[in-house]
Formats: C-alpha cells, structure tokens, sequence
C-alpha cells in the first residue's frame, strides 16, 4: 500500500500499540494509535461503511512525495464501501491535507469529519482547483486553526467541490469570523452549523452578506456570543430560504422600540435560554415550531395560525389563554411555570392537540382546575410526569395531593347542582300533594250535603 494510500486514509502512525476492530453489525471499523507493526489490521477495515482513525501525528509525513495514483489503486479506491471518514485526535499539516484531499474523488466516501484535530500551517489549495468531490457533509468539531480571516483564495481553489457541499458544521471551534467571500462560495448548501463558536453581533452581517448561502435553510448559532436580538435579526435578513434557525443559550437583550421582520420563510425557531423576558413581535407568520423555554416569560401575546409545536417550559407564565390564538397546535409544553389552572375551556377546543406537558406547576386543586386536567389527561398524552408530578399548591385541605386523586365528582363540587333539582321535585310533590288532598276534602263536603239533604 504506497504513501498516498496510507495518508489519504487519515492513519497517524505512531510509537506503540494499536489496532483496528470492525464492528459488522454497525459496519463500523474504529483504529486507534496504528503503528507501523499493526498497521495489517486495516485490512478489516475494507468492507466497512465507517471508518474512524484516533490518534496520530501526520506532521512527520508534510514532506513525504506523493505520486499520482495508479490505475489498480484508484479501482481499489472505486470499490470500497466507505461512505463517512472520521478522524479524531491527529496534528494534521494544511499541506499535507491539500495534496491528499484530491484523491477522494476516486471513492465514494459522503461525509467527512475531523474531530478535536489541530491544523497547522498553510496551503494554497492549487492542487485542488477545479477538483470535484463527493463529499456532501463536512464536519468540524473542538479544532484548532488559523483564522479563517485571510484564507478566501484557498477558498477559492476549492469551489468546484465547496459549492456542491450541503452539509457544514464547524462547531466548538472558537470561530470568531465568517468573511463573505467565504459564504459566497457554498452555493449548494443546506444546513450549517456553527454551534458553540464566538461569533459576536457584528460579526453576522458580514458572514451573511447578500450572495452568501443563497440555499441555506438550516442555522444553528447556538451559544455563541451574540448579545442584541434585532441585530441578529437583521443579519439574516438576506437569507430567503431559511426554514429552520437556532440561537438558544445566547444572552439576548431585546430593545421593545426596535422592531424587525424575520425571515418570512422560517418553519423553525428556537429561542430557548436567551433569558429573555418577552416575545418581540411580529414573528415568522408561517411559524410551525417555536421554542421559548428556559427564559423569563411573565406573559404571552401571539397569534400564530400556523404553529404545531409551542414550548414553553422553565418560564414565569400565570396563564395559558393565549393558546386561544395558535388553533393549530398539536404539542404544547408549559412545565414548570406559574399556572395555577389551565384553560380547560380553550385547550378541549384545540382539535389537533395530542401531546401537553405541563408538570410542575402550582396547580389550584379547586373542583374546575383539577376537572380540567384530569380531563385533559383523558383526551391527550401527559407523558412521563403525569401523574406524580402534577401536584396540588391549593386550597390547603388539597396541599401536596396528587391532582388525579382529587375528587371532582358533581356531589362534591357542586352539591346545588344536585340539591336544587331534589328540593324542586319535593317542593312538586308537596303542591301536588296539597292539591290532591285540598280536593279530597271538597269531594268529601259534597258528599256530606246530598247525605243531609237526602235526609
């Protein structure tokens, strides 16, 4: 097997001991530490899907040669089964990387990942212009490397493969910039994932420029360091096609006097742990999921027609009458909130509703609050809390009980209902009664006088 093989295969040969093991059941081979003595057990590896390589320093190899392959290498290479490389734990040279990366047009590997791996130096990515890959999916996770800031021609060199690529995370990776002409060139792609980074406000306009990821329709910038929820929200105005946008576990600040129109094509948003204390209106109108747990909503004002999934678990709410508003709703979480009643009257109304969370909250047990959701778990599925987590706050006689073992009978909770039925019927009977006896004795008097009179 000659040096290009070994290299484009990820191996980081090291001192000591390591092997391959393939898992035929997942199709899953994992190597770990190879060295030149158990570099064989790759052999195992061949009828895998996946393959994964830990460990290694491939920094030894920058000045290695690497000829062009020969013809029986690339029909090896066309035959393998590997559809997702993993490489993790290796000190990989750009150089080395750039000159290596062309050959896998000969496989048919989809999905490229380095994980916790350091790039060093520079290449220029010549060798790659115009070279076309079927790699789909690329995957960046806890790496280190130079800034992308400065790198847009070695960009460049790659956009006959970038611009077909439609998956792209770069996630944990302290990633402070994204330039435009960067963003220009993934014209294909779908979704990108730039979770965990430490992109800041001013840094998103830029990144999402006009002609950037014109396709894009999934972004995650969860937990970076984004601070003002109108600047957030005018940098993505640009991207048209956006479906679905992720920016929980930022500490978002929102201005009431600003106001901005998100993206009008967003299916999915998720606002979670932005520790904010009210929902900015006007909202995607087209809005199918929308995730506002873990904040510090007091109160809720929305009317979305189209929404199927509201979470709102881990706020301040005291009320849920704002569901009057969403008629579409199909799952609806409002855990641990301040609701002591929910809406009986609104949510038997919701016609799609199949799933409600609701545990935690500090439930008046009066007779119409526990009727309503013992009713409500009756007509929907409560989940896992349900029962032992729906617990009574009030009145006292019902502190601490179980919502489910509260009676709600109509004797119990409202005996006027039943005593008033019962004491007009009697008060019937009496009259009719009265009635009948008052006639009894007028017949009886007659009776008395045609005796007399016979006399």
């Amino acid at each position: 097997m000659n040096a290009a093989i070994l290299l484009l295969l990820g191996l980081g040969l090291v001192e000591g001991e390591g092997r391959c093991f393939f898992n035929r059941t997942e199709e899953r081979c994992v190597c770990r530490s190879l060295s030149e003595e158990s570099l064989g057990s790759i052999i195992q590896c061949l009828p895998a899907s996946v393959v994964e390589f830990w460990g290694g320093d491939l920094e030894r190899y920058a000045a290695l040669p690497i000829s062009d392959l020969q013809p029986s290498t690339i029909d090896m290479l066309e035959t393998l089964s590997i559809r997702k490389l993993v490489f993790g734990g290796l000190l990989v040279p750009e150089v080395l990387l750039a000159r290596v990366l062309k050959f896998f047009s000969y496989t048919r590997v989809q999905e490229l990942v380095f994980e916790s791996c350091s790039f060093v130096g520079r290449s220029n990515w010549t060798e790659m212009a115009g070279q076309n890959l079927p790699i789909l999916t690329l995957c960046f996770h806890n790496v280190t490397s130079a800034p992308l800031t400065g790198q847009e021609q070695g960009f460049s060199s790659l956009s006959s493969w970038l611009e077909t690529l439609q998956e792209l995370a770069v996630t944990s990776s302290h990633v402070t910039a994204l330039p435009c002409a960067i963003g220009k060139v993934f014209r294909a792609l779908r979704s990108l994932d730039m979770a965990q980074n430490s992109l800041r406000d001013d840094s998103l306009m830029p990144a999402f420029c006009e002609g950037a990821f014109p396709q894009l329709q999934l972004l995650s910038l969860r937990r970076n360091n984004l601070t003002s929820y109108h600047s957030v929200c005018e940098s993505l105005q640009l991207l048209r096609e956006l479906q679905h946008l992720d920016i929980s576990q930022n500490k978002l600040i929102a201005d009431p006097a600003s106001s901005c129109q998100w993206p009008m094509s967003l299916r999915i948003f998720n606002l979670s742990g932005t520790s904010l204390d009210e929902v900015l209106t006007p909202l995607p109108p087209n809005l199918e999921v929308l995730d506002m747990s873990c904040n510090h909503l007091r109160t809720l004002d929305i009317s979305l027609g189209s929404l199927k999934t509201l979470l709102l678990s881990q706020n301040m709410l005291q009320d849920a009458s704002f569901i009057r508003n969403c008629p579409m709703l199909e799952v609806l979480h409002l855990d641990d909130n301040l609701i002591p009643e929910l809406p009986w009257d609104e949510l038997q109304l919701l016609g799609h509703l199949r799933d409600v969370a609701a545990a935690g909250n500090p439930y008046n047990c009066s007779c119409s609050g526990a009727r309503g959701i013992q009713a409500l778990a009756a007509m929907v599925h409560l989940g896992l809390a349900w029962p032992l987590d729906y617990v009574c706050h009030s009145p006292p006689r019902y502190q601490g009980v179980l919502v489910k073992d509260v009676p709600v009978s109509v004797l119990q909770c409202n005996s006027a209902a039943v005593i008033t039925p019962i004491c007009i019927i009697l008060a019937l009977l009496c009259v009719t009664g009265a009635v009948y006896l008052a006639k009894s004795r007028h017949g009886m008097f007659q009776a008395c006088c045609r005796a007399v009179k016979r006399t």
